[in-house]
């Protein structure tokens, strides 16, 4: 038998204390964090429990180039920002952020927490850009994260001369 189990209970769940984030380029961005995903062994897909406070972020607004995800509202308001455009969203709503889509980010507008549940493709490597910031992230396994300014990249056609 393994090290993780395949259930966790809606107690065990509960009873969690969860991780405290807050995102490295946007200190709004404050979020508990419950890895569902990591409890049952799962490493191709991330799932978890977010809760974020009235008025806070739950990410930097961000579009990922290799990988998916969604998020499902559990309870709470919040308004999903969708490369320009500003959604209420509310709980049953779902979002599908699919790869290479428009930037997107989540704020709780609402007077309660909002709880909802963040699956995302977890590939050895991903490009994402924060779009309000103008920075790009290369993420790689195994070595550090590189953050650049997008002005500060030059684009070439694979193949083109010199």
């Amino acid at each position: 038998m393994s090290d993780h189990r395949y259930i966790v209970s809606a107690a065990d769940i509960a009873a969690m204390n969860g991780l405290d984030k807050t995102h490295f380029m946007n200190p709004n961005a404050k979020r508990v964090n419950k890895s569902l995903g990591d409890l049952t062994g799962l490493t191709g897909i991330g799932v978890h429990l977010i809760e974020v406070a009235p008025g806070h972020e739950s990410t930097e607004h961000h579009v990922h180039y290799h990988e998916e995800e969604c998020v499902y509202i559990l309870s709470g308001a919040a308004t999903a920002f969708i490369g320009d455009d500003s959604v209420p969203v509310g709980p049953g709503d779902f979002i599908g952020y699919r790869t290479g889509g428009l930037a997107h980010s989540l704020k709780n507008t609402g007077n309660e927490v909002l709880r909802v549940l963040v699956i995302g493709q977890r590939l050895p490597h991903d490009v994402a850009d924060y779009t309000r910031a103008s920075k790009r992230i290369y993420r790689n396994v195994g070595l550090p994260w590189s953050l650049v300014d997008l002005n500060d990249i030059n684009e070439v056609t694979a193949g083109a001369k010199k």
